[in-house]
């Protein structure tokens, strides 16, 4: 159920940037409009397996994202190697391949709106995080 959860949570972040980007998605469905852009089509996870690898690829995502581009935070990498193996994923998944491939295109995502996404990374997963608590900091001034 507490996995469950975070995968809503994780969902939850890329739609709020799309929802920030309203212009451009204005014609697509919600759903659709908060996937990143995939070549050919893809099937949702059907595994509970799968589904964990795919929101530690979107976490990944956001961790990369955070560190790249919001200015005021930064990643706790301990705490996302942590949360990642309590996901029962190995760390080396997805350092490589789809999984990867897949994370890379949430960071894509995120940048849209780098403000807001910084914002809701905040919301979401900063110290007083509703999502996971402390897997973003405040950088040290």
């Amino acid at each position: 159920m507490k996995h469950l959860a975070l995968a809503a949570f994780l969902v939850a972040l890329p739609l709020a940037a799309a929802a920030e980007d309203a212009p451009a998605t204005a014609a697509k469905p919600a759903a659709e409009a908060a996937q990143p852009a995939r070549d050919g089509a893809e099937k949702a996870p059907s595994t509970p397996e799968d589904r964990q690898k795919a929101s530690a690829a979107k976490l990944a995502g956001l961790v990369r994202f955070v560190g790249e581009s919001c200015k005021e935070v930064q990643p706790d990498y301990e705490r996302f190697k942590a949360v990642v193996a309590a996901m029962g994923v190995d760390l080396d998944a997805i350092s490589k391949g789809e999984l990867l491939m897949r994370s890379m295109s949430y960071t894509e995502v995120y940048r849209k709106d780098v403000e807001a996404s910084c914002r809701k990374a905040v919301e979401l997963f900063g110290e007083k995080g509703t999502a996971i608590p402390g897997l973003v900091l405040r950088k040290a001034s």
